[in-house]
């Protein structure tokens, strides 16, 4: 166990500690990514959410030894229920640090006031816990619920891109939870809950039945504007300048990665360029919805119309017309009158697609200044 009462200020001093630390935890390498958070955890003992108030990537090196001597963290992707106290010792610690002007990290105030959250234990449905969670690799699978929501933090955070971290299997370390004004409830019990709180002249209002709570109740980003925050799950990743609205959606580790205005449908696993716009009722499969394993990207500066959609990637400066959902099996005719399944064209640069009007046949066609039809290459032909 670290020496909690150490008056650590001198910058030296501070980083010697931090080596006789981590020289001190077998198998010590700064992690991925850390957190510590205020989870809900039922009378049965599912944790049903958490927060993670100042999730760390790469950072903070001096505070993560410090938590994981504490808490006894192995070098392995783990979680910790973590007691108030152990909290309060690291605060103190980490207060005397942050006194030196050259001392960078800043979690001392985030642990102290975790530390007394917890200790008003019970909650409407359960109680209150302090919990930390180490991700060693950004490659290891999830390990529980403490560790996926820290994963989910990390993308809504912008601190990891979408595929940027695996997520595989999160369904199953997911509660499916009554989601209040009141905090998260189990759904096979809530209706007791319910009538008790009502009883006790308290006032609950549902806005959820799901796995992933709504993004904004956990994590607000910078920069950007969500006219329905029902409409945006905890892990979806909002660059600057995004735009949801009132009815665009954003799925989990799916989004933005530069300015876009959103008035369709984001889904699971989708990546959106900087300048692209999608229009209002527009559709885009995910690794969730029909796409199977494939993931589907738009690239920067496009355009997909309303009530349109696609089950292929765009490239840049590409438009989709408004109503026309090109899928991967669309026949579309190209310029030079070869007609091809849709996936041939996934990805290329400069292309509208849209229905002749006269036809009733689906056309790619160059757009932008300088565009030219150079035809399909023997590459995508083979494919």
């Amino acid at each position: 166990m670290v020496n909690l009462a150490a008056n650590v200020v001198a910058m030296g001093q501070i980083q010697k500690e931090q080596q006789s630390l981590e020289s001190s935890i077998e198998n010590y390498s700064q992690p991925f990514a850390f957190g510590v958070g205020v989870a809900t955890k039922s009378p049965e003992g599912e944790i049903l959410d958490v927060f993670y108030p100042s999730p760390q990537c790469q950072t903070e090196p001096y505070t993560c030894a410090l938590i994981a001597k504490a808490i006894g963290w192995s070098g392995e992707t783990a979680t910790f229920e973590v007691e108030p106290h152990v909290l309060s010792e690291l605060a103190s610690v980490l207060e005397d640090a942050e006194r030196n002007e050259d001392f960078k990290e800043s979690s001392a105030a985030v642990l102290a006031a975790i530390s007394k959250v917890v200790l008003n234990k019970d909650v409407p449905g359960g109680k209150k816990i302090a919990v930390a969670s180490f991700i060693a690799s950004k490659a290891d699978a999830p390990v529980d619920a403490i560790d996926t929501y820290l994963r989910l933090h990390l993308l809504s955070a912008r601190l990891v891109k979408p595929h940027g971290i695996d997520l595989s299997g999160i369904f199953g370390k997911l509660t499916n939870c009554v989601w209040t004004n009141l905090g998260p409830f189990k759904a096979e019990d809530f209706e007791t809950q319910r009538v008790q709180l009502i009883a006790d002249q308290k006032d609950i209002y549902v806005h959820g039945l799901d796995k992933f709570p709504r993004m904004t109740d956990y994590v607000v980003p910078s920069g950007v504007r969500i006219a329905d925050a029902n409409r945006v799950r905890l892990g979806a990743h909002l660059s600057e300048g995004t735009t949801i609205m009132h009815e665009g959606f954003c799925n989990f580790n799916a989004g933005t990665l530069g300015s876009s205005m959103v008035e369709g449908r984001i889904s699971a696993g989708v990546v959106i360029g900087n300048g692209s716009d999608i229009g209002g009722g527009a559709s885009i499969m995910g690794t969730l919805s029909g796409g199977g394993s494939e993931v589907i990207s738009v690239g920067e500066d496009c355009l997909i119309g309303a009530e349109a959609g696609i089950g292929i990637s765009l490239g840049d400066n590409c438009v989709v017309e408004a109503g026309l959902y090109v899928t991967a099996g669309t026949l579309v005719e190209t310029p030079d009158g070869e007609t091809v399944k849709a996936q041939l064209l996934s990805g290329v640069n400069n292309l509208l697609f849209r229905r002749n009007s006269v036809t009733g046949a689906v056309e790619a066609l160059m757009r932008g200044e300088g565009s030219s039809w150079q035809g399909l290459n023997e590459e995508l032909h083979k494919n």
